[in-house]
């Protein structure tokens, strides 16, 4: 059964996006009030606002009230 489960994950794989994501709290990136996240889905993706599930399946919820300045990379 456990090769079974290996071949649907490495199938899975194939298919699935990976993005990583930059965020900033300030307009400075490089700072080091900086984040790196590897996200696998976008929950909500808004100026104020956003909401990602990482490549570990935890769900994460930042919120800035003046804005988030971010980049998002294809992997």
């Amino acid at each position: 059964m456990s090769k079974l489960k290996e071949l649907w994950i490495t199938l899975k794989s194939k298919f699935i996006t990976y993005h990583k994501l930059h965020v900033s709290y300030n307009a400075y990136f490089g700072d080091e009030d900086d984040r790196e996240f590897i996200v696998r889905k976008f929950l909500t993706k808004k100026e104020k606002h956003l909401k990602f599930i990482t490549s570990d399946g935890k769900t994460v919820e930042i919120q800035g009230v003046e804005g988030l300045n971010y980049r998002i990379e294809e992997l």
